[in-house]
């Protein structure tokens, strides 16, 4: 009986070594149910109690899901499967899945980084010393404060998401719920289970996550809330003035929740900040400089309160230490030498985004992205509408790689279309989805 499921084990621990093993080899497949606790201890002559640790174990590291006498299930997606992962396009068809930045928007980084090798070589980063370039972190500094951003001091990762990795085991322990966007980023949605976090999904619209929603997370017992301040993937939502105002509400009757905020569309939003920040005890503020500057550009600043980023600088120095002080001189260089228009960029993603949604909507087809690069199209059949789009000569990213609880959806990247291509693209969506109701990502 338990050959079939390749279990074995006597302690609590190489029981779930036993597990893991099957699920990554496929032996055990996503949404299979495993054996009842006493069925399985029974069979491996263990005490009831072993095989409940390993389970327990298990469902900490994302591997399983619960659900009382319904039983244990290897989750859908487990945590070692990204959902993101890169598929290949056939030739011949336009990439609008990818959700890259368009190169032609991107600075040159040889003359930063020759310039920030330059200065190293002047001035060499020895052991010891500070992990924060002094001058990038005033700069960070002053940037967050025209931002409205508040006090606090200045660390630096290696991208959003390991910053917010990092945040969430400074303050979570496995079996902590998590309250995310959804849809929503799918690396996070990824990571949280990864983490032996479990994600509470929050339904969106235009002006980021609906208070009711959040209130109902909280209160329900989620410790944690991140929230995309604007150019939200995949729907492109931007936290406006007035849900600025009703999520602090919300979240000052928690002030013990941690309150994420990730900013990664900084330099190619084409909207204002309203920032949440402040409104618990415990904060943070993530800035990538990804898609403005380059995805192989690994680095972001993260500022919140000082027990948070003491935390986060505490751990990062018992693992990676810093990140390069050549790559922080080479942002500010980008920083101040004028290599990026933000202004001019912002405006150039936010037309040709702003022209698809228009587009799309002449043909009945109901669409979203309020900043960013990204649209988002509810479908009623997503895995068909893919699939007709690729027919047709053009590559979306299905909806399932974000979505948690809620509906259909395909996501466009602008960054790669012209105007010349808008209609075409228009064109395309419509044919392969038909007019779509709906007025919220639920």
């Amino acid at each position: 009986m338990l050959e079939e499921y390749g279990i074995e084990g006597r302690r609590a621990m190489d029981i779930a070594a036993s597990v893991e093993r099957a699920v990554g080899s496929g032996k055990l497949e996503p949404g299979q149910l495993l054996p009842p606790l006493r069925e399985l201890a029974t069979g491996l002559g263990v005490n009831p109690n072993t095989v409940a640790a390993a389970y327990r174990t298990l469902r900490d590291r994302g591997v399983i899901e619960t659900a009382g006498r319904r039983g244990s299930r290897v989750r859908p997606r487990p945590a070692s499967t990204a959902r993101d992962a890169r598929r290949d396009v056939p030739a011949g068809v336009r990439d609008v899945a990818a959700g890259n930045p368009d190169p032609l928007l991107l600075p040159p980084l040889a003359p930063a980084l020759a310039a920030a090798g330059a200065f190293s070589d002047r001035s060499p980063v020895l052991y010891g010393e500070d992990a924060v370039d002094p001058e990038l972190s005033a700069l960070a500094r002053a940037a967050l404060d025209a931002d409205g951003v508040p006090d606090g001091p200045v660390a630096v990762l290696s991208g959003s998401l390991d910053a917010i990795e990092r945040v969430l085991a400074a303050h979570l322990r496995p079996g902590d719920a998590v309250a995310v966007e959804d849809p929503g980023w799918g690396a996070l949605l990824d990571l949280v289970p990864a983490l032996g976090l479990r994600a509470v999904p929050v339904t969106l619209d235009d002006e980021g996550p609906l208070p009711g929603e959040v209130e109902q997370a909280l209160r329900g017992g989620a410790r944690a809330l991140v929230v995309t301040a604007r150019a939200q993937n995949p729907t492109g939502a931007a936290v406006g003035a007035a849900r600025a105002g009703a999520l602090r509400a919300v979240l000052a009757a928690h002030p013990d929740v941690l309150l994420i905020e990730d900013d990664h569309g900084h330099g190619i939003a084409d909207l204002p900040l309203h920032t949440l920040t402040g409104a618990t005890g415990n904060w943070a503020f993530v800035r990538s400089t990804s898609k403005a500057y380059g995805p192989d550009l690994r680095l972001a600043v993260l500022t919140g309160d000082a027990a948070t980023v003491d935390r986060v600088r505490g751990r990062q120095r018992l693992g990676p230490g810093w990140v390069s002080r050549v790559l922080q001189r080479a942002v500010v260089h980008l920083w101040t030498s004028g290599a990026v228009d933000p202004v001019a960029v912002s405006r150039a993603y936010g037309d040709r985004r702003d022209a698809l949604v228009r587009a799309l909507g002449e043909r009945g087809i109901e669409a979203y992205g309020r900043s960013g690069m990204n649209v988002w199209v509810p479908v009623a059949d997503e895995t068909g509408v893919v699939a007709r789009l690729l027919h047709s000569g053009w590559a979306v990213a299905p909806g399932a790689r974000f979505r948690t609880a809620s509906s259909p959806g395909v996501r466009i990247t602008v960054s790669g279309l012209g105007p010349g291509d808008i209609a075409a693209a228009a064109e395309a969506v419509a044919s392969a989805a038909g007019p779509a109701p709906g007025r919220r990502y639920d």
